[in-house]
């Protein structure tokens, strides 16, 4: 099987009706990576995130994993608002598991162990849909995690938690990383990000305006952008491609 690093954007860009979301981006992750996405409201995270993944279609540029333009099954997503099925939490798993070609008795032997990382094993049959946002949101990293990604991008996925969740989901992403699955995060949350990136993107107003190493990023960015975004300074303003939010 064809290996599917390095993930590649060159060139890539969104628009919708007359607004261009993404404006030339140049990204790559190479495997085992871990790459945290600035930026302000705006300034284009989820819409990068969502197009790498294949959500959405590039209006121009390619995408290209392991050298080919092809989007391959070993890749995953969680966003901020987890997506959860009416079935059990379990149950959850296991049709993820099914989409993807396992076969029945390891197909609830996989999602048990699952639940179990990522120590909700006491949730297995309840509704996915009564637990907790944390709760909620550790149950889809580990329906993600199941399906042994090579890639897993995450969007905002701490930002409607409260601290003792958050710091759950986490150590979850912390683990799927350690099992070697590369992860590429869109944040708000600074200290998640220089927690758990070894590089920063940081997007403005649709374009990328510094690539550098999280350690650096955070104590001397390359770039007056990287200064002002750290300040709080570094607003969304849409005047070079229109005004849609991302």
């Amino acid at each position: 099987m064809a290996d599917i690093f390095p993930l590649r954007a060159r060139s890539l860009t969104v628009r919708f009706g007359d607004s261009t979301v993404l404006h030339r981006v140049a990204f790559e992750l190479a495997d085992g990576a871990r790459i945290a996405v600035l930026g302000s409201n705006g300034a284009g995270k989820s819409v990068l995130l969502r197009t790498l993944h294949g959500l959405i279609e590039p209006t121009a540029g390619e995408i290209t994993w392991g050298g080919s333009a092809w989007r391959p099954r070993e890749q995953a997503m969680v966003f901020q608002r987890p997506v959860v099925l009416r079935r059990s939490a379990l149950a959850n798993i296991e049709y993820a598991l099914a989409v993807n070609g396992v076969s029945g008795p390891k197909r609830r032997q996989r999602a048990r162990e699952a639940l179990e990382r990522v120590a909700l094993g006491y949730t297995a049959e309840r509704p996915a849909r009564v637990l907790s946002g944390g709760e909620q949101q550790r149950l889809a990293l580990a329906r993600a995690w199941a399906l042994s990604p090579r890639v897993l991008f995450l969007d905002e996925p701490t930002a409607s938690l409260d601290p003792r969740s958050a710091t759950e989901v986490e150590r979850v992403i912390g683990e799927i990383h350690a099992s070697g699955t590369a992860i590429v995060v869109a944040t708000h949350a600074l200290g998640f990000a220089r927690r758990m990136s070894d590089e920063v993107v940081l997007l403005a107003d649709g374009e990328v305006a510094e690539r550098t190493p999280s350690a650096r990023f955070f104590t001397d960015p390359e770039t007056p952008e990287g200064e002002r975004f750290l300040k709080g300074e570094l607003p969304w303003n849409g005047i070079s491609h229109g005004s849609t939010r991302a």
